[in-house]
């Protein structure tokens, strides 16, 4: 709605991942450059940590945007609850594998090496990219491990990026885990936004949603956005959205600190993405 009134080619705050917008804050730099180095060395796990919303999902699809499908074949799944002989499945599903629920873990695991073994004999590597990694249980984990294991002359068949929470640093550092440790040859855990880092990424959004103009949000606008949303990604594209509505609705040309105040009392009563653990402050 607000897209005509600040002269934007498209939405530049959409919750959904979006590589084309993707932000190298120092933080995001590093985290990529780690995931990049992972490429190289075509082998073992690379662990990616952060909060809710810091962008990890985005900063995946960054890096597969990146890679060449003729040379890497990447599978990407988000991951639940599930068990040993659930995630053979889920894998298999990930590379179009055919597959039923009653395939057996030993059939599942024949079809998952064949289909390395026919990638290795076409020059191409294979990439499993495991998002939410938190929710899976020691064994399940346990089980993407030993898929590790199957290799073509002492070379791995299928390197795994393991995406997680900040509670999935625990689950690895705890009992159990000491083999899965063993092959990680990097982990990075994903912080918030800095203040100034969140004027940049507002504005490096609003850019490559086609904003030519000087300015939007001012100075202390932004400073009042990385208050409410302590710096996290996903609630900035929340409150960003609604302020720019606000925006265009009171026909504001320009976004002050006192607009965003008003937004994030609208906002406050509603289950949005940023309302938790947000503090609103009177006026």
């Amino acid at each position: 709605m607000y897209e005509h009134f600040y002269h934007l080619q498209t939405s530049p705050f959409k919750l959904s991942p979006n590589p084309d917008f993707f932000f190298d804050s120092a933080g995001h730099k590093r985290a990529l450059a780690y995931l990049r180095f992972g490429i190289s060395r075509e082998e073992g796990f690379i662990i990616i940590t952060g909060g809710v919303g810091v962008g990890k999902t985005t900063l995946a699809g960054a890096l597969l945007s990146e890679l060449n499908p003729e040379e890497i074949v990447s599978g990407q799944l988000v991951s639940t609850n599930v068990g040993a002989a659930g995630i053979l499945g889920l894998v298999c599903n990930v590379f179009g594998l055919p597959y039923s629920e009653k395939t057996s873990k030993p059939m599942l695991l024949k079809m998952i090496q064949k289909f390395l073994q026919a990638c290795h004999d076409s020059n191409r590597r294979v990439l499993l990219i495991v998002d939410e990694a938190q929710n899976l249980p020691v064994k399940t984990i346990e089980e993407l491990r030993m898929l590790s294991n199957f290799m073509i002359d002492n070379v791995p068949l299928l390197q795994t990026f393991l995406l997680g929470q900040e509670e999935f640093r625990e689950k690895v550092s705890g009992a159990g885990m000491e083999q899965l440790r063993q092959r990680v040859i990097a982990s990075y855990h994903l912080e918030p936004l800095s203040e100034d880092e969140v004027y940049d990424y507002i504005y490096h959004r609003l850019k490559h949603a086609g904003f030519t103009g000087y300015e939007i949000f001012t100075r202390e606008a932004c400073s009042e956005i990385h208050k409410y949303t302590n710096g996290i990604p996903r609630k900035i594209n929340v409150l960003c959205d609604r302020v720019l509505l606000f925006g265009s609705l009171e026909e504001k040309q320009l976004i002050y600190a006192k607009d965003v105040h008003e937004v994030v009392n609208d906002l406050a009563s509603e289950p949005t993405a940023f309302q938790s653990k947000m503090v609103v402050h009177s006026s």
